[in-house]
């Protein structure tokens, strides 16, 4: 077979990479889901208070409503007793006025009575029963507005209680359904196509063969999307075979917000999607990176779609989805930080490598004394898969450093911060990572 020629490859520093395919991330549009559907999903509109909560002046405890100013000069030497003129329970109303030296007995969440501005808790009372009617004897006095839960005063009507581009959370559906929001606008998920590429490669159901690898990097990006709050849809594998491959890759672009391809990228014999994307008439945003692992992540653009040829090499096709897809998705779902936060740590082990490239190391964060230790786990190689599974941060080693001794003060990236761990509170503070710095 006669071999390809492929254009010589200029890398680009990987902040100018994000920033290339940050130009054409979209927001996504809105949809309405049902409340019991919306959780994990992103509010695609401001989330606000249609009422005041509370939406009336309530007790917050069992005992009684009272007037204050008919407690002046109470005290256990001299006491004073109210008549209990009424019973109300959460959802009910005293319809009446209560006047000097009177009493409702009053539960948890009842509206407070016209002419009562204190409740006295049921345990500071001593109920009385004399001549048929019921009292109460109280023995200290209250202040106005003791023990009242005001309206408006965790909500006020109109006021923004939740951004967009929020994910929804148990805490949100609760102040969805507080505020009648029955049908929720969500953000549509982006639709992401995986395609992967390479005759060596088997189903994950199929037995081994002489020569040949299952496609693990089919599966792992299809986590990673639905992750980042993405729909994944998988278009199977292209064969090697360049006009097949490009039929595959044409008929999956038109179906998707954008597409992933794994492997195919690099310059051998058989790496078919720089002729690909010259053939759609792609206009290439970059094809060489200066980092390690992924050099040869690729990023093209289409009719203002993005599509990205990912390493088939696992850990490198793993670096180049969390650098370069993940803040295109999360943009896509209206996130105002669409990056992944970052962290300084503090190395766990000594990394000898010197690095003339910007290195994303997978690792692990931990604890240690109140800071953050960060330690690589598995095979630092782009071919890596068992590395993989204890990740949750990719150590950021800078270009032009020749090595890092156990203790050294590293950037890392958390892949994980979705779940709600931010690390805050700890000696280093996060913030966002946007690329358009130089590492460390």
């Amino acid at each position: 077979m006669k071999k390809m020629q492929v254009e010589k490859r200029r890398p680009i520093h990987v902040g100018e990479a994000i920033c290339r395919v940050m130009r054409y991330a979209d927001k996504g549009g809105v949809e309405r889901v049902p409340i019991e559907e919306s959780y994990n999903r992103v509010l695609a509109n401001p989330l606000t208070a249609t009422h005041p909560v509370p939406p009336f002046h309530k007790s917050p405890y069992d005992g009684y409503a009272i007037r204050a100013c008919d407690t002046k000069g109470i005290s256990r030497k001299y006491p004073r007793r109210f008549e209990v003129v009424a019973t109300i329970g959460a959802g009910y109303l005293f319809n009446g006025v209560v006047e000097r030296n009177q009493a409702v007995r009053i539960m948890t969440g009842a509206a407070i009575p016209t002419g009562c501005d204190a409740v006295v808790m049921l345990e500071k009372g001593k109920a009385l029963q004399k001549a048929g009617k019921q009292f109460v004897e109280l023995k200290h006095p209250v202040a106005a507005d003791e023990n009242i839960s005001f309206k408006g005063e965790d909500a006020r009507e109109g006021s923004v209680l939740v951004q967009e581009g929020q994910r929804i959370n148990p805490g949100v559906t609760a102040l969805l359904a507080t505020f009648g929001y029955a049908q929720v606008p969500v953000v549509k998920k982006p639709v992401i196509g995986i395609l992967s590429t390479g005759s060596e490669l088997l189903d994950i159901g199929d037995e081994m063969e002489p020569g040949k690898i299952r496609n693990s990097n089919a599966a792992m990006l299809q986590a990673q999307i639905q992750r980042a709050g993405g729909e994944a849809v998988y278009f199977g594998q292209c064969p090697d075979d360049l006009e097949k491959s490009l039929k595959r890759v044409k008929q999956a672009f038109e179906q998707v917000d954008m597409l992933l391809t794994t492997g195919g990228v690099s310059v051998g014999d058989f790496d078919y999607l720089p002729v690909i994307y010259e053939r759609m008439q792609a206009d290439v945003l970059f094809n060489k990176i200066a980092m390690r692992p992924g050099s040869v992540t690729t990023a093209a653009v289409k009719d203002k779609k993005l599509l990205f040829g990912l390493s088939g090499n696992p850990s490198a096709c793993y670096v180049g989805f969390e650098l370069y897809v993940y803040p295109v998705i999360r943009a896509f779902l209206h996130s105002k930080t669409p990056y992944h936060q970052k962290a300084c740590a503090y190395l766990g082990v000594s990394f000898p490598k010197p690095n003339p490239y910007d290195r994303f190391v997978r690792g692990s964060i931990s604890i240690v004394e109140g800071a953050l230790q960060a330690t690589p786990v598995g095979l630092d190689k782009s071919n890596s898969v068992t590395s993989l599974s204890g990740a949750d941060c990719l150590i950021m080693l800078p270009r032009g450093t020749v090595g890092y001794d156990r203790g050294a003060r590293v950037t890392v990236i958390l892949l994980e911060n979705d779940s709600g761990t931010t690390w805050s509170g700890f000696k280093q503070v996060t913030s966002k990572y946007d690329g358009s710095e130089r590492y460390g």
